[in-house]
């Protein structure tokens, strides 16, 4: 059985993509030949049954041209599938290729922005795939949720220290985040600390950043993410709804809890004592969810933690995510 992944880079110590290495090496464990088609490949430790193929050119129009070229071939050998990864312009392009055939044609893709290349990329696939029904961002009777795909062997679930609560807010320092609303909230709360930390890749994102009453650390090298959690007592996420952001998944696999603003993370939360879920934008609740969860007491916060890391587990984990993947395949 032969699959075929479209996706931006193999690199595991890019801090946003990185992530996707663990989930070729998934779905690699479940196939006779994994070809990932990709702009930028690392080593990265993929097993000897993935061959990795770039596609990297000066312009759009070539990278798609090339894209074409090393695409056509491999379809020779019929595959079970062709996925484009977060990467709908693949799925169009691919798409004149693959449909004629039959070969089931799969997009991943968890977003809160729509577009008309979306739009387009939805309209061409078989299936699309997303971590809930809720993160992807077009109304579409081909979506399948299939969870994140976290890595759960990668973040250990540590023991926190009895300090001061330290909060984590991770992530592009992009406005769709709010981490405003966390600096103001954190400030309402005696004995915390924050830390925020991630990239500004874009000039909006370096204009918020700068905006920001709090220092932003860097990001580090996504291989060592695991220790970042690990000094962090939790997780504050105000990311506007739509995409379920995976680093709250990531978090609670660590046995962090989490304090998040979407309702797309109900599910996770359901029935954890105190609440954990805050209005988006409100800094006097997400205050009042941080006192809550600093009277709670580390021993209470480590329970919480471990039970959020069982149904990361349980529904969210790298082998769930390359079931779905496949099952969709079929």
């Amino acid at each position: 059985m032969k699959l075929i992944v479209v996706t931006q880079r193999v690199d595991p110590d890019d801090p946003a993509l990185g992530a996707t290495v663990p989930m070729l090496r998934a779905l690699a464990e479940r196939v006779d030949e994994l070809v990932v088609l990709t702009l930028v490949a690392r080593e990265a430790g993929l097993p000897a049954n993935v061959r990795v193929k770039t596609i990297a050119a000066p312009t759009q129009a070539l990278r798609g041209a090339r894209f074409v070229a090393a695409l056509a071939p491999e379809l020779r050998t019929r595959p079970v599938a062709v996925l484009a990864h977060m990467s709908p312009i693949y799925a169009v392009l691919a798409a004149p290729l693959v449909r004629p055939l039959r070969i089931p044609l799969l997009l991943w893709f968890t977003h809160w922005r729509p577009s008309k290349l979306l739009r387009a990329a939805e309209r061409v696939s078989t299936s699309v795939l997303t971590v809930d029904r809720r993160s992807f961002p077009l109304v579409s009777s081909k979506v399948q949720a299939i969870g994140h795909g976290i890595d759960i062997d990668a973040i250990p679930c540590v023991e926190r220290s009895n300090g001061p609560l330290r909060l984590l807010a991770l992530g592009r320092t992009s406005a769709a985040k709010g981490l405003d609303t966390i600096v103001e909230a954190a400030a309402l709360v005696d004995g915390v600390e924050l830390e925020l930390r991630g990239p500004s890749l874009t000039d909006e994102e370096r204009a918020y950043r700068a905006q920001l009453a709090h220092p932003v650390e860097d990001p580090v090298p996504r291989t060592q993410i695991a220790e970042v959690y690990a000094h962090a007592g939790a997780l504050v996420n105000n990311m506007r709804s739509g995409a379920l952001d995976k680093v709250v998944f990531e978090a609670a696999a660590s046995c962090l809890p989490v304090l998040v603003s979407n309702p797309g993370f109900d599910s996770l939360l359901a029935g954890i004592e105190p609440p954990l879920s805050f209005p988006q934008d409100d800094a006097q609740v997400l205050a009042e969810r941080i006192r809550g969860l600093v009277d709670a007491g580390p021993e209470a916060r480590a329970s919480i933690g471990r039970e959020l890391r069982a149904r990361v587990e349980r529904d969210h984990s790298v082998g769930h995510w390359a079931d779905g993947v496949l099952e969709a395949a079929r």
